[in-house]
C-alpha cells in the first residue's frame, strides 16, 4: 500500500479566515440528471420527448454538442464534478453501494467548500452518491456538510422505492420519511424552497440540483406519461418531461427570486443512457459504462445571461470536471496548487473557444467491457484502450462522432503518440490516487477481462 501524503497547508491559510464574496458574484447552480442519455430530449434531437425547459436553456444559453461526463457510471462523475479531478485520483473509482470502503474523502477539496469560504451560501438538493450504504448519514464519514454544503437533503442514491413517493430522504442528517409526489418535483420544490425561504440573501449562492431520473425503478406522473400515451416507452419519455418540469421549477424560482441574470446555470448527466429501460445514446456507440462516446458524451447545456450570447452553439469539447475550475474562477478563488486538477475553465467555451488543458480529456470506467475500459480525448482524436493498456483503437471524433472506423492500423505513427500519452497519464493519476482500494477490489472482473478496476 503506497502511502498518500497531501500538503494542505495552502489550502489551510486561505480557508482560516472566511472572507465575504462581493454581491455582484455569479451564483452557480448544477442541474444533473441521472443516466440521460445524448438522444433522450427534443433539445438534441429526439423527436418525441417534450423538453420544453431544456429548450429554454438552449436557447437562452450555449448548447454544447461535446459535453462529457466523467465516466461512464454514476459516483465517479459526481466526485469529479465537485473536486475538478478524474475518479481514480479523488478516490471515488466506481459506483459506491452496498459497504464498499471507497467514497469522497475529507482530504479532497470540492468547489462548494472553497466558495463557502469566501461568503457564499451552499445548498445540496437530490441524489448523492458519493458514501456506500453503511457510510452514508453516518457522521463517521464526511456527509455533504464536510464538503461544503450548508443545507441539504440527500439520498445515499436511487430513489426508494421509486420516483414516486420515495422514502429515503435525509434532511441536513434528519431523516425525512414518507413523501407524497415525484422525485423531481420533491428534489425541485425543496431547491425552490431553499431559495425563498432559507438561503441568506445577502450572499451569492451555490446550489446542486442532482435528479434521480431517469434511472430506474422508474415512476412517472400520469400527466407527463399519458403526454406518450400508446407510445411503448411511455413510461420512459414521460419520466425524461417529468425531470424537465423540475428544471422548469427551479428556472422560475430564479426568475421569482430576480437572480437568473446573475446566475450560471448548467445541466449535464452523469454519464449515458440504458437502453433497457428506454434511454437512447442518439446513435452514438455505446451506452452506460462504455469508454465509447455512448456512455459518456452527454447533454450539456449552459445560461448566464449577463455573460452568455443566448442561442449559443459550441462543438468544442468539455467535460463536467471543468465545472469545479470554472466556479473557482468566477468566484476568484485560486485553484489548489498541493494536488492535480484536472479540470479547466469552461469560460472560453461559452463563446466557442478552444479550452486550454494540462490533463486530456480522460476516462476509466471499472464495471466497462475489458476492451473500451480507457479513453483518452486529444483534439479531434481519441484513442481508447482495454483493461490493460495494451490493445488500442483509434477514432477521428469530429469525421466519425459514431466510432465506426477503427484508425489504429492505417495510422500507426499516430496510435502509437496517443498510446503514450494514455499510458503515462494513467501512471500518473494510479500513482497519486488511492490505489489500494482499487487494488483489493473483490468484485469479479467483466466477462473475458482480468482486471476489475
Amino acid at each position: 500500500m503506497r502511502s498518500k501524503t497531501l500538503n494542505l497547508l495552502g489550502f489551510c491559510l486561505f480557508g482560516a479566515a472566511t472572507l465575504h464574496a462581493a454581491p455582484d458574484k455569479p451564483n452557480i447552480v448544477v442541474i444533473m440528471a441521472d443516466d440521460m442519455g445524448y438522444g433522450d430530449s427534443e433539445t438534441y434531437g429526439n423527436d418525441l420527448i417534450k423538453t420544453p425547459n431544456m429548450n429554454r436553456l438552449a436557447k437562452e444559453g450555449v448548447k454544447f454538442t461535446a459535453f462529457y461526463s466523467p465516466a461512464g457510471v454514476c459516483s465517479p462523475s459526481r466526485s469529479a464534478i465537485l473536486t475538478g479531478r478524474t475518479p481514480y485520483r479523488n478516490g471515488v473509482w466506481r459506483h459506491l453501494s452496498g459497504n464498499h470502503e471507497a467514497h469522497l474523502r475529507a482530504s479532497e477539496i470540492t468547489y462548494p467548500k472553497l466558495l463557502k469560504g469566501v461568503g457564499y451560501d451552499t445548498c445540496h438538493v437530490g441524489k448523492w452518491h458519493l458514501l456506500s450504504k453503511k457510510q452514508f448519514n453516518n457522521p463517521e464519514y464526511p456527509q455533504p456538510g464536510e464538503h461544503g454544503y450548508n443545507y441539504w437533503m440527500y439520498t445515499q442514491n436511487n430513489a426508494i422505492e421509486s420516483h414516486k413517493n420515495p422514502n429515503n430522504f435525509f434532511r441536513n442528517g434528519e431523516e425525512v420519511g414518507n413523501t407524497e409526489g415525484y422525485s423531481a418535483q420533491l428534489v425541485a420544490g425543496e431547491a425552490v424552497h431553499w431559495l425563498k425561504d432559507v438561503r441568506d440573501k445577502e450572499k451569492p449562492f451555490v446550489l446542486s440540483v442532482w435528479f434521480h431520473e431517469p434511472h430506474s425503478p422508474i415512476a412517472t406522473d400520469p400527466r407527463f406519461q399519458d403526454l406518450y400515451e400508446g407510445h411503448e416507452n411511455s413510461k420512459y419519455m414521460g419520466n425524461i418531461t417529468q425531470m424537465d418540469n423540475g428544471i422548469g421549477m427551479v428556472l422560475d424560482a430564479l426568475d421569482k427570486e430576480g437572480v437568473s441574470d446573475n446566475t450560471l446555470v448548467i445541466f449535464t448527466s452523469d454519464n449515458g443512457p440504458v437502453p433497457a429501460y428506454g434511454g437512447s445514446s442518439g446513435g452514438l456507440r455505446g451506452n452506460k459504462r462504455s469508454g465509447y462516446e455512448g456512455g459518456i458524451r452527454v447533454p450539456g447545456l449552459v445560461r448566464w445571461p449577463a455573460k452568455i450570447k443566448p442561442g449559443t452553439v459550441s462543438d468544442v469539447p468539455v467535460i463536467a470536471t471543468d465545472i469545479f475550475t470554472t466556479a473557482l474562477e468566477l468566484a476568484d478563488v485560486p485553484v489548489p496548487t498541493d494536488r492535480t486538477i484536472d479540470g479547466a475553465s469552461l469560460l472560453p467555451a461559452f463563446e466557442g473557444k478552444p479550452v486550454e488543458r494540462k490533463t486530456p480529456l480522460f476516462w476509466r470506467t471499472h464495471v466497462s467491457s475489458p476492451k473500451d475500459r480507457v479513453a483518452m480525448r486529444v483534439g479531434d482524436w481519441k484513442i481508447v484502450g482495454d483493461e490493460t493498456l495494451t490493445k488500442f483503437q483509434l477514432f477521428n471524433i469530429k469525421e466519425d462522432r459514431n466510432e465506426e472506423n477503427d484508425l489504429a492500423k492505417k495510422m500507426p505513427e499516430k496510435t502509437d503518440e496517443l498510446k503514450a500519452q494514455i499510458i503515462a497519464l494513467w501512471k500518473d493519476i494510479e500513482k497519486e490516487g488511492p490505489n489500494e482500494w482499487w487494488e483489493a477490489e473483490r468484485q469479479k472482473p467483466s466477462k473475458g477481462g482480468k482486471l476489475s478496476y
